[in-house]
């Protein structure tokens, strides 16, 4: 069973999740004929505060 996790900056709509979700699992089917059924995507949603880019945070960075 393929497990795949997603970190992103918090803020996506759910219709955004949806997608990332449903275009991960379309990957691991064809790239390794994982069934859909057995595909495991788990999305974890990162405060803008605790994500660092080039020595700053994403909410200084204003991203």
């Amino acid at each position: 069973m393929p497990f795949v996790q997603v970190h992103l900056l918090e803020g996506r709509t759910e219709e955004q999740k949806r997608a990332v979700i449903d275009k991960v699992t379309q990957a691991l089917v064809e790239a390794v004929g994982a069934p859909k059924e057995a595909v495991r995507v788990l999305i974890t949603e990162v405060p803008k505060a605790n994500w660092g880019i080039g020595g700053a945070s994403a909410k200084d960075l204003g991203r």
